[in-house]
């Protein structure tokens, strides 16, 4: 018995040893003195987007951006923490020093590129649902004209669905009837009820609902756009796009976004050079 304990306990010393020697080596990428607090990456995210960003019903965040968030500061040696917010006070809250980073899929576009640093790392398009069996299938844009369709409010499914109708009125085509909800949740529960046609809402999104088997993923891959992980410290900034390169080198990037049904934005995972 002696003997048996004597043994597992220099197993466990072993086994103590060795953990230390490991977390010693895993030195923090980031200096103490970048982050709003030392040894934690700090994110903003807006938690209103399954499968991308939410909140489970005990209020624990999971999805996509999380996942992917997480992993970074991980493999930085860092901490993870979330903080969650609106789209609107993102970017000042980045400026006011009171996050790291902006992991909400922010829009690349010019007048963002001139005040933060951006890495696109994924794909946002826009998705067409139906039920099962439609009365009248959806295989391609046109077929939309005339039909009744839903969306969220003030996102960019909406603007696209939006610019959509005028291009169908410029050409002489039907517009659609736009119904617009507070929330992907709405959206589909008005073309469960037979409300709408059809509803407007991302690639993953409709990915999900098809899986689940509830509703057709008939179009994808529309107005195709990058969105990315924003920073304002071009030391971050630099760690993170490493970081992201690592995971794209070993598999474990492309296996998350797979998983998600979410397209890779185009590119090499290097931060987008500002101005």
């Amino acid at each position: 018995m002696a003997r048996s304990l004597a043994v597992l306990f220099a197993a466990g010393a072993m086994a103590m040893a060795a953990g230390a020697a490991e977390a010693q080596d895993c030195k923090p990428k980031i200096a103490d003195a970048l982050l709003v607090t030392p040894g934690t990456l700090t994110m903003a995210t807006s938690p209103t987007l399954p499968p991308m960003a939410y909140a489970d019903q005990d209020g624990t965040l999971k999805g996509l951006r999380i996942e992917l968030g997480a992993e970074i500061a991980k493999r930085l040696c860092l901490k993870s923490e979330y903080i969650r917010t609106e789209y609107a006070t993102m970017v000042p809250g980045l400026k006011g020093g009171r996050w790291d980073l902006i992991n909400a899929g922010l829009f690349v576009t010019a007048e963002r590129r001139k005040i933060l640093l951006m890495i696109p790392y994924e794909s946002l398009a826009i998705s067409i649902s139906t039920a099962m069996k439609p009365a009248k299938p959806i295989t391609k844009v046109d077929d939309l004209a005339g039909l009744t369709v839903s969306s969220d409010i003030g996102g960019y499914a909406e603007a696209k669905i939006k610019e959509l109708n005028k291009e169908f009125k410029a050409r002489g085509l039907a517009e659609m009837n736009i119904k617009l909800f507070d929330g992907y949740a709405t959206v589909y529960q008005a073309l469960r009820a037979g409300q709408v046609d059809a509803a407007v809402s991302i690639d993953p999104v409709a990915k999900q609902y098809q899986d689940r088997g509830e509703f057709a993923h008939a179009l994808a891959g529309m107005y195709a756009t990058p969105g990315s992980l924003s920073m304002e410290k071009k030391e971050i900034a630099e760690a993170v796009s490493g970081a992201l390169k690592e995971m794209k080198a070993d598999g474990w990037f492309d296996a998350l976004m797979k998983r998600y049904g979410v397209t890779p934005a185009p590119g090499d995972l290097s931060v987008l050079p500002q101005g």
